[in-house]
């Protein structure tokens, strides 16, 4: 079997070495330096005799490179060997990152557990499960103990031993789903890895020697893939340089709009909150006061007594939002634009019957993208809402109900002044539709 001599050495980027096997598009090596995809972090890129390396596995114990075509190479030739350095070293400041990040999570959470891995192009993501859910304030807390911890330059090792005794380790975290290279070698035998001071884990990953190499960390997202489970999402090198740039540009243009310093920013939100929310109460109640103003100066008409009504009943009818008899449709800035149904029903069931000289009939037209219409009743009317309702949409299509004192419809294929005028002058015969229109 042949192992990646890379977790030991990762300085290594170029070697030469004999052909083991052949097999189509891919090679395996007497020896290699090459780094195959295990535990979150992926593999290696470069080039085999100058054929570039489209992936590498580990398949039963042997490091295979797979090529991106097919190699002119034999078993038994020397070839020349180059990895990507650019990427390596990516991988080594994300892995060592993730161990930084651990460790910091270590002095954050309580019942801290370790659940996943993994190294992107751009971003690097660990899975952490804690007692508590992890908030924003705690990744602020993970980040500067993490960008502490690279300040301070501490010493990374790395050494295989006895599992027992890797095992028997203080505080080591050890995942063998997650760290499957940590023990792929030798079963018995375990690779640590060792922050100085900071972090120890089972990991058969590549690393850097120090902390400082590592550059600053930056927390860039959070999500929960599981029960109990926090992702949290970070990025080193450029990626990291600039999110933090990109969050910097927008808090210092959040201070200048606010008129506060970056430190005050979080009052100065709260403030503009409370105020938004209390401009935001006000106008609601101004125009439900003028929802209720234009609906009691709607025109009115009168339908005729009934058996099932002693008295005349008055109807008012009208359009809110949308065209007003004799205009030219509605204003842009005109405060009732968009009014939906749901806006209208609180104040034409409290227009209907409020007082002596209220109406029995409320009927308001309006259009919230497609023409609407709502219709109130005192229940003692001789035409139920739903009965009016369904009179506009056999007309005018569409669709809708409710009970005799509250209705809506929708979907109304005509316009709003139509509508009205159509309630308005078929009021009488609705209401007796044996008399003539």
């Amino acid at each position: 079997m042949t192992a990646s001599r890379a977790p030991a050495t990762p300085d290594v980027r170029t070697f030469e070495t004999t052909v083991e096997r052949v097999d189509g598009d891919s090679i395996t090596l007497a020896e290699t330096y090459f780094y195959p995809e295990s535990g979150g972090q992926p593999a290696d890129r470069g080039t085999i005799a100058g054929v570039d390396v489209a992936h590498v596995e580990t398949v039963e114990g042997d490091v295979v490179h797979h090529l991106a075509e097919t190699p002119t190479v034999a078993a038994g030739d020397t070839v020349a060997c180059a990895i990507d350095p650019a990427f390596r070293t990516y991988c080594m400041r994300a892995h060592t990152a993730s161990h930084v990040l651990y460790g910091a999570a270590r002095r954050c959470f309580d019942g801290l557990g370790y659940a996943g891995f993994d190294i992107g192009t751009e971003t690097v993501r660990v899975d952490l499960t804690t007692d508590d859910p992890i908030g924003e304030d705690d990744l602020i807390e993970l980040e500067r103990l993490s960008n502490r911890a690279v300040w301070d330059a501490l010493s990374v090792s790395w050494e295989t031993m006895p599992a027992a005794e890797a095992r028997s380790l203080p505080d080591i975290a050890f995942n063998e789903r997650t760290e499957e290279g940590a023990m792929a070698d030798r079963p018995e035998s375990v690779r640590v890895v060792t922050i100085e001071g900071w972090d120890t884990a089972a990991c058969g990953g590549t690393h850097v020697s120090n902390t400082r190499e590592i550059g600053p960390i930056e927390v860039v997202d959070r999500s929960n893939p599981g029960e109990g489970r926090t992702r949290v999402e970070f990025a080193v090198g450029p990626t990291g340089i600039e999110h933090r740039a990109t969050v910097h540009r927008a808090a210092r243009a959040a201070s200048r709009a606010a008129d506060a310093s970056v430190a005050d920013l979080p009052d100065a939100v709260s403030r503009l909150r409370e105020e938004a929310d209390e401009l935001s109460a006000e106008v609601a109640s101004l125009r439900a006061a003028l929802l209720s103003a234009r609906i009691a100066d709607l025109e009115t008409v009168e339908t005729p007594a009934t058996d099932r009504d002693a008295a005349t009943a008055t109807w008012a009818v009208g359009t809110i939002g949308g065209d007003q008899p004799g205009g030219d449709g509605p204003a842009d800035d005109d405060p009732l634009a968009g009014v939906g149904p749901n806006d209208l029903q609180e104040p034409v069931e409290d227009a209907v019957g409020a007082a002596p000289d209220a109406p029995d009939v409320v009927a308001v037209v309006g259009a919230d993208g497609a023409p609407f219409v709502v219709v109130a009743t005192t229940g003692e009317a001789a035409l139920g809402a739903g009965e009016i309702v369904d009179a506009v949409t056999d007309e005018f299509g569409g669709g809708g109900g409710g009970s005799s004192t509250f209705a809506q419809g929708g979907g109304i294929d005509g316009e709003p002044a139509a509508v009205a005028e159509f309630l308005r002058s078929e009021a009488a015969a609705l209401v007796a539709p044996d008399a003539e229109r």
